[in-house]
């Protein structure tokens, strides 16, 4: 009795100390806040501003769930500590071993403290030279991390997708939304290198692909990131459709470019100009922050065109054959099951990263 009461304090005691690392309390009357507010009829004579709370506060509720839950685990346990018999001891000492478990995954939380790792993220993967063999590799990805956001219970939705002519990818934009997208994703920024027996040779002989993938953070239009209007140019032509099929009769498609560091973002899948060039702007955000915390730059008016990480930065080796192997350049950290890893199962490299 006396070991599980003291397991149970301290269970407790941890609790508290992430409970108020996290700011649960604030968050707690954040949503009570915008429960009050999305509950008054008024507020949908504004649909944009209606509908950027409700995504706060389906976010925030997302986020204190799991923390009320086992807050209140904690207090039934104590309850029932207190009124239990020898019958039962081991039975709650299960159930204390559960909650520690979960506090251990909670406790992941923790590690995403970075600005922008609470929030969402806009994934972009590009296949590199090399053809259908490349934009396979690229479409391999994009399968890995759709499974992952699945896992994990993200949403996506696909803003650009351009299809290879045999097969794969050429290029595709995600955005990802779900509490600590950003924080979960953004080890994944870089250069991943596939070595294989290649299914489109007809000597089957082995080759080498490469694959851009950007994670970047969700900005909205705020005055956090300022863009000067001067600095774009703007082109609208004829969407492809939706992923690339099908014919648009109207010139919906937008491509933004941000002059001073001759970034180009296109989006063509939202069915108005207006949403693709909102989409467009958001990409554009995300990518000039993701240069400005690659070039240490103090503001955006500071960067340099050309010296962001781009193709140069080579993050991870997927080897097929003749061997097989999962390794991170960066961290050391490396897996024999890469058919595992490609199913989605990429968390102990990004706890690798996170812990580095």
């Amino acid at each position: 009795m006396q070991e599980l009461e003291k397991r149970l304090d301290s269970l407790d005691r941890e609790f508290l100390q992430v409970y108020e690392r996290l700011g649960m309390s604030e968050k707690i009357a954040r949503v009570a806040e915008l429960e009050q507010e999305v509950a008054e009829p008024e507020i949908w004579q504004n649909i944009e501003r209606a509908t950027a709370l409700n995504q706060e506060l389906a976010r925030l509720t997302d986020e204190v769930q799991p923390y009320e839950l086992l807050k209140t685990q904690i207090f039934d346990m104590r309850e029932m500590l207190e009124l239990a018999d020898a019958d039962l001891l081991e039975e709650i000492g299960g159930q204390i071993a559960g909650m520690e478990n979960q506090l251990a995954e909670l406790k992941q939380v923790l590690k995403f403290q970075g600005k922008y790792d609470g929030g969402d993220a806009i994934l972009r993967i590009t296949s590199g030279a090399g053809g259908t063999e490349a934009m396979d590799w690229a479409a391999m990805l994009e399968r890995m991390y759709l499974r992952f956001c699945e896992k994990h219970k993200f949403k996506t939705t696909c803003l650009e997708r351009v299809a290879g002519e045999e097969a794969g990818i050429k290029t595709v934009v995600y955005e990802i939304t779900g509490v600590n997208a950003y924080g979960w994703l953004k080890s994944e920024h870089g250069v991943h290198r596939l070595v294989r027996l290649s299914p489109f040779n007809a000597n089957n002989l082995r080759q080498t692909s490469f694959a851009l993938v950007e994670i970047l953070p969700v900005i909205k239009a705020d005055n956090s990131v300022e863009i000067d209007e001067k600095d774009l140019r703007i082109d609208v032509y004829r969407s492809g459709g939706h992923g690339g099929q099908g014919v648009n009769t109207t010139d919906s498609a937008v491509r933004i470019t941000h002059l001073p560091t001759n970034t180009v973002v296109t989006i063509q899948n939202e069915r108005s100009q207006i949403q693709n060039r909102e989409k467009a702007m958001e990409v554009l955000r995300g990518k000039l922050v993701q240069m400005q915390l690659e070039q240490q730059a103090e503001t955006l008016a500071d960067l340099r065109a050309g010296e962001s990480a781009g193709w140069g930065q080579q993050i991870r080796n997927y080897v097929l054959q003749p061997y097989k192997l999962v390794k991170d350049t960066r961290t050391g950290h490396e897996s024999k099951e890469p058919d595992k890893v490609l199913d989605g199962a990429i968390e102990e490299f990004v706890e690798a990263y996170l812990e580095k």
